[in-house]
Formats: C-alpha cells, sequence, structure tokens
C-alpha cells in the first residue's frame, strides 16, 4: 500500500493521541471529515494501523518491576522457536517479544509485582522448558522513553 503526504501526516497525529477527534484530524492534514473516515478505514483495513490500545502506567495496575529478559533456546530444531513464540504470546506479563540475530534468540520486555512474583514467571517459563538453553536478564531501574511511536515523515 502506498502512503502519500495526508497518509502519513494523519500517522503522525494518531501516534501522539489515537482520540484525535475527525475534525481535528480533517483541519490538521488538511481534508474533509469523510475523507479522514475513509483513509482511517483503509488505513486500518490494510493493517496500517494494527492496533489502537490505551497505555497504562505499569505502577497504576501493580506492576513495579520491568525486566529486560535475552532468551537463547536450545537450536536442535526449528519447532523449538515456534513453539516457544507460540507460548509467549498469551503470557500478560510479556509487554514485547522479539525474535533476534546474534547469541540470543529472543528479547522480552517484562512486567512483574516484585522480585518474587518475577522468580515465579521465570520458574515457569524457563526453568520448566527444556527448549530453553539460557536467559539473561537486565531490571529496568528507570523508564527514560517508552514509545511504540514510529519516525514519519
Amino acid at each position: 500500500m502506498t502512503l502519500d503526504k495526508q497518509d502519513l501526516k494523519l500517522l503522525k497525529i494518531l501516534q501522539v493521541d489515537v482520540k484525535t477527534s475527525i475534525d481535528r484530524l480533517a483541519e490538521e492534514v488538511g481534508l474533509s471529515p469523510a475523507s479522514i473516515q475513509r483513509r482511517l478505514k483503509r488505513l486500518r483495513k490494510e493493517q496500517v494501523i494494527t492496533s489502537e490500545v490505551a497505555i497504562v502506567s505499569p505502577e497504576a495496575v501493580g506492576q513495579l518491576m520491568t525486566f529486560i529478559i535475552s532468551v537463547q533456546l536450545n537450536r536442535d530444531n526449528i519447532d523449538c522457536f515456534n513453539t516457544f513464540k507460540k507460548k509467549i504470546k498469551n503470557i500478560a506479563c510479556i509487554q514485547q517479544c522479539y525474535y533476534i540475530t546474534g547469541e540470543a534468540d529472543f528479547v522480552l520486555i517484562v512486567t512483574a509485582k516484585d522480585m518474587l512474583d518475577f522468580d515465579q514467571f521465570t520458574q515457569s517459563l524457563f526453568f520448566n522448558d527444556n527448549n530453553v538453553k539460557h536467559f539473561k536478564t537486565s531490571v529496568v531501574m528507570g523508564r527514560t522513553k517508552v514509545s511504540l511511536a514510529l519516525p514519519i515523515g
């Protein structure tokens, strides 16, 4: 799908505030509200806009700790990668997972209430999985920047 200048401007605005009204979007982009609605429908249908979510403060919901975990699997067969990917998709405390190159196979961003909660997570996900060869954890000391916004334009 080819994105024109108005599409890019629309996406840039929405990345900052998805609740921006259609009228405000129309004013900012320089199109009619009907045209904005058609573009939004097309961008969603074509999976340019893949999700519209609220970003919740981890502290507000008791997730006081964040961890960055690199995971190395036993690379005996390709199924271990697919099995791991399926397994982690439904674990709520895993915010992000990246399949990467290098020494590790995956990097996870994980939240937990406290160290006991994190220990239980590692026991169930890593120690009880024979496909996991090694994992390394870094504790996040502070959040400097948290964003999923992409550079546009």
